[in-house]
């Protein structure tokens, strides 16, 4: 049997959801959660890239959602190469602070992305060769951004490296262009769990300088463009055990209206997917 497509957001609190997304009088971090998870059954949070959570709202994530829900964590920026710091005491501290959700059984994985100076190397490979022993039992959700692991040269060996080490290969949708921190389209998986991110396709903002990541992934999926991965996930689903689309246009409320797009063309091709789709309206009382 084919694994479901989970479909998610990368956040369920960004700036444009907040402004764009959810309604009037939802306003609580527990009113967004609530609504966010009535619509979704996975997330990925993205705020921890920035800072470590107190681990007391990492335990409320866990208790304000369904037991069915799925979450996914970004590392922190000390853990993969965008500061200088002791690479275990990093990711030592990070799951400290994450602990609570780990041990409510609802963390799946843990997003790595790396910077874009982590380029493919004897001493790089090393340094991933020793992640998923720092991770266990989570997943290590390997996201790159330089195209030395993808050339086509390389990508076999790439790939075979991250399955032999017991880490997840994330696949991106990102601009078409041959930027070197843009990496090619390559739906694969390396580990029983395969995860897609959909960056959005703006040429023009990739690489701005920008205050908010909502400059640089200023991106509405159309139909046509998100159709390209409807096959694609389908054989995803049939080779591995989980199978997660998770949207990062988060221009507004991009992420989600992509992520119900997405939805509609999964079932259209009969392919089992959860997420991105509104709720049954509530019964109405008489009180």
């Amino acid at each position: 049997m084919s694994a479901t497509v989970r479909i998610g957001t990368c956040s369920f609190a960004d700036e444009g959801l907040l402004k764009a997304w959810y309604p009037k009088g939802v306003s609580t971090s527990k009113a967004r959660l609530a609504y966010y998870a009535e619509r979704f059954d996975t997330v990925e949070i993205d705020s921890t890239y920035y800072r470590l959570p107190d681990p007391a709202d990492t335990g409320r994530w866990a208790q304000r959602t369904p037991p069915e829900f799925v979450f996914h964590v970004k590392a922190h920026k000390t853990m993969t190469h965008h500061e200088e710091a002791d690479l275990e005491q990093a990711f030592g501290e990070f799951r400290v602070s994450i602990a609570p959700l780990e041990l409510s059984g609802k963390l799946r994985g843990v997003l790595l992305q790396y910077h874009p100076r982590f380029v493919k190397s004897a001493e790089a490979k090393a340094e991933l060769a020793g992640v998923h022993a720092l991770l266990e039992p989570l997943v290590p959700l390997v996201e790159f951004r330089h195209r030395s692991w993808l050339e086509e040269d390389e990508r076999a060996d790439t790939l075979a490296f991250l399955e032999e080490r017991g880490l997840a290969y994330v696949s991106v949708d990102a601009p078409p262009t041959r930027a070197s921190n843009v990496l090619p389209r390559v739906p694969a998986a390396t580990a029983p769990v395969a995860y897609v991110r959909f960056h959005g396709r703006n040429v023009k903002t990739w690489n701005i300088k920008a205050e908010r990541s909502s400059d640089r992934f200023n991106w509405m999926y159309s139909e046509e463009e998100l159709t390209e991965w409807v096959e694609e996930l389908g054989r995803l689903a049939s080779e591995v055990d989980e199978v997660y689309a998770m949207f990062n246009n988060n221009r507004d409320d991009f992420a989600p209206r992509s992520a119900q797009v997405l939805r509609g063309l999964l079932d259209e091709a009969g392919i089992a997917a959860s997420g991105g789709i509104e709720p049954p309206p509530r019964e109405p009382t008489l009180f």
